[in-house]
This record gives structure tokens, sequence and C-alpha cells, in this order.
């Protein structure tokens, strides 16, 4: 890391943040402002230990902005694998590529929850699913991704998506894409029907929060990018450049009928004002519950989409919100500053 560091090596970006003693900020390895030194560094392997630790982030190099990531390599083999989802990559042809498939895996599994080689088998089933629905046959899906037999091709598909490849044609998947914002990279979720899931990668929650949305949905959740994604990538660029103060994207937010009053009243909710609990409370006919409507606030899975960032206390204090106080002060200020 210190090499790394002392080189700006931007192929570690993503990788670890360094935190200066001295000045009291956290940057990326890439960052070109003066290098400190050794004795006056911390290093942590997410943007999230180093906020905790009491660092802020980097003015120049803005460790938790989109610009810069992903490191170039990583959009290297990224569009490697878009281009034909059904390749099988090993370690040695990830070398043979200028890879090294340990920096790979590291990175794959910080930024997106498991190991490359899993991402690319998420890949190649969505691409299968895909093909069978859209009405191709079984044999041909089977042997275009690789599969030397049909019942390693059924079972692979099974563990997958929780049916066989012929029952496929009449169920669907929630998509799964990443999103860098100003404030760190969001996880999203889509069907067919919509956008169902958006949250900060961040979050102590998230592996809760996605095996919630598996159960609720009954569906399985695999990386790949859809038309609402795709959708919400745009809008929500908008929304932090100040050009957008209601999202159109469909959402999908099924709950209990207290849980969605909660959330349609959050909707409701005027850009760049806030609300209290107490107010929320009785807004949805129970006044009085704002426990309730608190653990509800804290239970919805569309962050931003769903300002939930809008609900503070009584006496205007900020309180309870999954993806961290800072965040909170940071969405209700991009809110008043564009009012």
């Amino acid at each position: 890391m210190h090499h790394a560091f002392e080189a700006r090596d931007a192929s570690f970006d993503g990788i670890f943040y360094v935190g200066v003693r001295t000045t009291g900020i956290f940057c990326r390895p890439s960052c070109p402002a003066r290098t400190p030194k050794p004795e006056n560094r911390e290093y942590y392997a997410t943007a999230r230990e180093a906020l905790f630790a009491g660092f802020r982030p980097c003015k120049r190099c803005r460790p938790l902005h989109a610009g810069g990531t992903p490191p170039f390599w990583m959009t290297r083999l990224l569009e490697l694998v878009e281009a034909d989802p059904a390749q099988r990559h090993t370690d040695a042809d990830l070398r043979e590529r200028g890879f090294e498939p340990v920096r790979v895996r590291r990175y794959f599994v910080k930024q997106f929850g498991m190991t490359f080689q899993a991402f690319c088998r998420g890949r190649r089933m969505t691409t299968a699913f895909q093909q069978i629905r859209k009405g191709r046959k079984l044999d041909d899906v089977a042997l275009g991704h690789g599969y030397e037999s049909h019942s390693g091709f059924r079972e692979a598909f099974s563990r997958t998506f929780g049916t066989p490849p012929g029952r496929a044609m009449s169920t669907d998947c929630i998509v799964a894409g990443w999103i860098e914002s100003p404030i760190g990279p969001l996880l999203a979720g889509a069907t067919d029907d919509g956008l169902c899931f958006l949250e900060f990668t961040d979050r102590r929650a998230l592996d809760a929060q996605v095996a919630s949305l598996r159960k609720q949905f009954c569906r399985p959740v695999v990386p790949g990018d859809n038309r609402y994604l795709q959708q919400i990538r745009g809008e929500l660029a908008e929304y932090f450049d100040g050009r957008r103060r209601r999202f159109d994207v469909p959402l999908l937010y099924p709950g209990s009928p207290f849980q969605q009053a909660v959330w349609n009243a959050l909707l409701e909710i005027p850009y760049g004002q806030t609300r209290s609990y107490e107010s929320v409370a009785t807004a949805v006919g129970a006044p009085g519950a704002c426990r309730a409507v608190g653990r509800t606030n804290g239970q919805n899975r569309l962050a931003i989409v769903i300002p939930c960032h809008r609900v503070v206390n009584k006496d205007g204090r900020l309180c309870g919100y999954g993806g961290g106080l800072w965040r909170k002060q940071f969405l209700l200020d991009l809110e008043r500053l564009k009012t």
C-alpha cells in the first residue's frame, strides 16, 4: 500500500484508502496532492472505515465521488465480460490479458460482494435466462454457455434462479447493478416492472436487505442491466446535479398496509423540506405511532428515491439514517441549496 500510494497507482483506487493524520483527510491511492510522510498515514479497506475513524474526504481526489472509479483496468475487464458474457475466464486467461487474478478477486469481493468467477457465472446465467425467455431452444442455450451436459446446465440454472430452465418463460429475476454517486456507491435492483432496490453498499444491514428482497419477491438477484437501472442512473445523476426534484422511474415497494402508507407519505414530502416522525404518523392516521414510523423508515429499500432522509426529529435534529447521518445531512443540504 505504501508503494502504490507513493506511485499514485490508480489501479488500486477502490482497493484501499489512505488517512492523513496531519490534515485529517482521507484520499484515493492516486491522489495528486503532496504525499505525506509514511508515519502520518493510516490505511483503511473502505471509505466508510476512514469516515468513522474521523477523516473527511479529500477535495482534490474526492474518494467518494464517481469520477476516477472504477480504475481503468476494471473498466477494461468489465468491457471484456460484457462483450461475451458466456465466455469463461480462468486465472491463466486473466494473466495473459494483463490482469492480476488476486487483485481482480479482491476488488470484486469488495465492490460487488462476490468473486470475479461468481460474477461471471451470474452474467452467464442472466444471459441464458434472457435467451430462454425469448424462446431460444434449451439445447442451444446450454451448449452456447459452455456446459457440456444438459444436466449440468439445469443444475446451475436452478441453483441461480430457483426454477428449472423449462419454467423460465414465466419467471422474472431482480437484476442488480452498481451506481456511483458523490456520496458513495449504491446497489440498485430492478425487475421487468420497475426499480425495487436502491441502497448504499456500505450499509451494515445490506446483506439482510438483499436476503429480504429475494424472499419478498420470490426471485433471485443476479448481476446485469435493464432499462430501469439505466433510467435510475440518469435520474440520480440529474438529482445530484440539482436538475431533478422528483423521480419518474416506476417503483416497486411491497409491504404491509402500514408500511406502504408510510412510504407513500414519504413520497409526498416536498423536495427541500422535512417532516417529523410525529407528523408522518399523523398523516397515515396513526398519531402516536412515531416508533413504528421510524422502524418503517429504516426498512425503506429505495434510498433517496423514497426520501426517508427528509424525516427528522420534532426539534429538527437528525437521527435514524441507515446510510449514515453525514449522508442524510448532505442530501438535505443539496435539496435546500437547489430550492
